[in-house]
Order: structure tokens, then sequence, then C-alpha cells
């Protein structure tokens, strides 16, 4: 008779998982090459941010001719989509005029303290060996892109 096996039932939204995955051994890997590993990425996303800021201080991306990416949405339609105007948001951010930045894209500008907390939480679990994952659900993926059309669709009729 062939043997079955039971499907692990999936996380619930929020759970973290160790580093290690699925088959290591642990419930969560202490090893200082486990945390290493783990934090490897959430660390080198400042570091990265820090390159991409540089690079946009010295570049107005308000001014024709600039070396700086382009949304193909807006470039193939006319129209703005829910990310336009964030290379400018973060530039007028960078050189300290709040304002602008939010004239650029205020929706985007509202939701960075969340990516900041999201952002703490990630490397907090990276630091201790963990993996974190945020999982929305359905309730949670209906209401983002809800907002991300009203906000497109406003922002295009305005």
């Amino acid at each position: 008779m062939p043997q079955v096996r039971r499907r692990r039932p999936d996380p619930r939204p929020g759970d973290v998982t160790r580093a290690g995955g699925p088959g290591r051994s642990g419930g969560r890997d202490g090893s200082a090459a486990g945390r290493l590993r783990a934090a490897a990425l959430p660390l080198a996303v400042p570091l990265a941010g820090a390159i991409g800021a540089r690079y946009l201080w010295s570049r107005d991306p308000h001014l024709p001719g600039q070396l700086l990416p382009f949304c193909p949405w807006r470039r193939l339609t006319g129209l703005f989509c829910p990310g336009c105007g964030a290379t400018r948001m973060t530039y007028d951010l960078l050189h300290g005029d709040l304002a602008a930045a939010w004239a650029d894209n205020a929706a985007l500008l509202l939701t960075l303290p969340l990516l900041a907390v999201l952002y703490a939480n990630w490397l907090r679990h990276g630091l201790a060996g963990r993996r974190f994952r945020v999982r929305l659900g359905p309730r949670g993926s209906a209401a983002v892109l809800t907002v991300a059309v009203l906000w497109t669709v406003g922002r295009n009729l305005g």
C-alpha cells in the first residue's frame, strides 16, 4: 500500500520562517553564519539605497536629459501609474523639499513610514537568523489594489 504524505498547512499571514528553509535542523539557525546569511540582504539594502541616493543627488529628474529610469506605462499611454513620480519624490526628499515630494507622489510618500517599519522587522528577523515574509492575504491584497487603482484614477483625472 502506498504511503500517503500529509501536506503541511500553509503558514498564517505574518508567520516567520527560519533562514535555513525546510529540511534544516532546528527551528532557527542560531549559528553566526546562519544569522549572517539571513541578514545579508536586509543589510545590503541600505548600502544599495545609499549608492542610488548618491547618484540621484546630482541629477535633477525634473529636468529633461537626465540618465534616470522612466516609467514604461507613462511612455506608452501618457497616463500616470501609481509609482510615477517616485524618482522625483526621492530627489526632492534628498534635498529637503517636502512640499515638492508631496506634489510628485503623495500616496508613495505616505507609505514611507510603513515601509520603514517593515524594513526594521525584516532586519530584526534577519539578524536573529530568521527569514521574514509579509503575507497580506486576500483582504490585504484587495485593499492595496483598491488604493492603487483609486490613486491612479484620481491623479489622472485631476
